[in-house]
């Protein structure tokens, strides 16, 4: 009986901890344009605790990040999950989203602001420890993320999911304060030698401590179900990719934030 009891409890206290994530959307703005971001973190644990913002793909802040942003959580970071376009800013087909990022893309002073903007609410929160901040992207986010660092922003580290790598401005990585990991696909047509090259001689040249990972038969957006299987598409989901990139985040982690 005592047995049942010890297993009940366990069950019982495990659910509790599944059903500790809180989320809600916070509005905020850069200038006069409304942004809306997607804040989640476990209430049953004590604050000064490490914040993560996550930066969306090319189709704006939707299911996929917020789900990332909830695993965060149950890890026992804040996760706040930024909003670059706009609120209601959402690209529902490939042109759309192409046009939307390439917006931002093309304007890296703008890019950059919004991802700050972000930053600062992550930052603002009560529950997070400001000394132990970090940023992570995918795709279009994870080159934001980078961007966001080159900015200069006081964080601990980032982490770039099969982010766009390329920059115009490389001099800016001797403003990075953190650390760097680049995690992409070895065969993703979309991230060229070119800058791979580029990025690994701008870190050198900055003195940056960086990492990168190459996940073998692995194409662009390996971390998102709905990409589907197909790699000879360009983008395609890669199961070990994703649990192999999410891990080697995990112990970066556990590194910037000791």
């Amino acid at each position: 009986m005592n047995k049942l009891l010890a297993l009940a409890m366990i069950l019982f206290l495990s659910s509790k901890a599944m059903g500790a994530v809180k989320t809600q959307t916070v509005e905020y703005k850069d200038g006069e344009t409304v942004l809306e971001g997607y804040l989640a973190y476990d209430d049953s644990l004590p604050g000064g605790r490490p914040g993560v913002l996550v930066v969306h793909e090319w189709t704006g802040l939707g299911t996929y990040v917020k789900m990332r942003c909830e695993k965060l959580a149950r890890l026992g970071y804040v996760a706040f999950g930024a909003d670059i376009y706009g609120k209601g800013v959402r690209p529902a087909t490939p042109d759309a989203a192409g046009a939307e990022a390439g917006k931002f893309e093309g304007d890296r002073p703008l890019l950059r602001r919004r991802a700050n903007a972000a930053l600062n609410i992550l930052r603002q929160n009560p529950l997070v420890d400001t000394t132990r901040v970090a940023a992570i992207g995918y795709c279009f986010g994870g080159g934001t993320a980078l961007e966001l660092a080159r900015s200069g922003a006081p964080l601990a580290g980032v982490v770039s999911f099969h982010g766009f790598l390329d920059t115009p401005t490389p001099d800016d990585a001797k403003n990075i304060k953190g650390k760097v990991l680049v995690l992409r696909g070895a065969d993703d047509p979309y991230v060229p030698a070119k800058d791979i090259a580029a990025l690994e001689d701008e870190m050198r040249k900055a003195g940056v401590d960086w990492q990168e990972m190459a996940f073998g038969g692995a194409v662009h957006s390996f971390t998102n179900p709905e990409a589907g299987n197909d790699n000879s598409k360009g983008a395609a989901y890669n199961e070990s990719a994703d649990r192999r990139s999410w891990e080697a985040m995990k112990t970066f982690f556990a590194e910037i934030f000791k």
